[in-house]
Order: C-alpha cells, then sequence, then structure tokens
C-alpha cells in the first residue's frame, strides 16, 4: 500500500470504532482534510485491493482484509508512541506526529521486535489499546468523566482527544493516566464539574474536558 492509502485505511478504521454503520464519504473527507471526489477515487482504489467494501451513496465498511491491515497500522503507530515517551523521554503531547511518519515503516520484524523490547504493551501513552501481532486488543472497561455521578471516584485511563493542546492542558492541572478523580459537584447551568485530583487539588472543569477523559470507576 501507498502511504495515502494507509492513511485512509486508518481514518476509516477510527470512524467505525465511533459508528455501528457503513462511514460515510463526507465523514472521510472531513477527518482527511480533502474533497469528497477525491476520497471517492480513493475507495474505489482500495475496494479494487479488496481492502473495503464501497457502494456509492451508501458509504463504505472494511472487508477482513481492510481491517487487519488497519489494526496494523495502528499498532505501529501506538508503539511508536510508547518508545517515544518510555524510551526517549517525549511528552504524551509530542509523539503523534513523530509516530504518524514512523507507522509507515513496512518493516514487520522491525515492528515485533520493537514490541517484545517494549514488554508488549498493551497500551499506548494515551491509553488508548495496542493490538497485537494478529490485530486482538485488550478491552478496557472506562467511561467518560462526565458519566460519573457526584461522589463517585474514577481513575483516568485515557483521553477521547489526544491533541497538543488537550494534552498540554491536562498537564498543567496535573491529570495523566492513573490519575484518581473524584466528582464533588456539577453545575446545572453549564454542566462544568468540580473534581479532587489525586486526593490533594481541587479544581473545575469544563463539561468539554468531562466529555473526553476516559475513566475507570474506582469502587
Amino acid at each position: 500500500m501507498t502511504l495515502s492509502e494507509e492513511n485512509y485505511l486508518k481514518a476509516i478504521y477510527h470512524l467505525t470504532t465511533v459508528t455501528d454503520a457503513d462511514v460515510s464519504t463526507n465523514a472521510i473527507a472531513e477527518m482527511m482534510e480533502t474533497k469528497a471526489s477525491s476520497v471517492t477515487d480513493m475507495l474505489k482504489k482500495l475496494a479494487e485491493k479488496d481492502l473495503v467494501n464501497y457502494k456509492k451513496y451508501q458509504g463504505v465498511s472494511l472487508t477482513n482484509k481492510g481491517l487487519l491491515s488497519a489494526k496494523m497500522i495502528v499498532r505501529k503507530h501506538r508503539l511508536w508512541e510508547v518508545f517515544l515517551v518510555d524510551k526517549l523521554n517525549f511528552a504524551w503531547d509530542e509523539v503523534h506526529d513523530i509516530a504518524e511518519q514512523l507507522e509507515h515503516i513496512k518493516s514487520e520484524q522491525l515492528i515485533n521486535k520493537l514490541d517484545d523490547f517494549l514488554g508488549n504493551p498493551t497500551e499506548d501513552p494515551h491509553g488508548d489499546p495496542i493490538p497485537d501481532a494478529q490485530g486482538r486488543m485488550a478491552k478496557t472497561d472506562k467511561q467518560l468523566l462526565s458519566d460519573l455521578a457526584i461522589n463517585q471516584i474514577g481513575i483516568c485511563v485515557g483521553v477521547k482527544d489526544s491533541s497538543a493542546e488537550f494534552l498540554k492542558y491536562l498537564d498543567k492541572q496535573a491529570i495523566a493516566l492513573g490519575s484518581k478523580i473524584e466528582i464533588l459537584a456539577k453545575e446545572s447551568f453549564d454542566l462544568s464539574t468540580k473534581i479532587r485530583v489525586n486526593e490533594t487539588t481541587e479544581l473545575t472543569i469544563s463539561n468539554k474536558i468531562a466529555n473526553n477523559l476516559f475513566v475507570k470507576v474506582d469502587y
């Protein structure tokens, strides 16, 4: 596959994780920041390679071959993120763009050795699951912080928004994977939430922030 084909496959994969329906051409165009006509041309190429199921005006889905290929791209991306953070001391907001370049390395042997070198991690620095060499991923019991009730406590296990801006905001608030977050109060007017982080720091976060933090309820 070309670099562009891999990027499209990964985009379709990410879109399928948030919907049960076929992915629309417009949704792909928005994610790829390109024209719908360009998307259509690419989908035809991917369909010819048996990587997607595509019918005009009906959306697109990944074939079994396409799904495994997409997971292998995601696998490489997330393993490189772990390497950059754990071994080269990059911050978690710095690694996405670098991993975007490294994910296109073709050597399966290199990636498998990288996986072993890192101790076969199951999650990347943002809490996203890493597919193994067969495309299997560990399932995490998680929910959005915004879904928790007052007095409930959640352990931060991931972020929905992995943009550098959001991750830097979390760093300023000392919120990271593993942070203990207790819901103290919710404001009905703007849905902002007062929280306590790691039993020490109290702050108020917007509903947008709460909607982008994944937690595991601490019973």
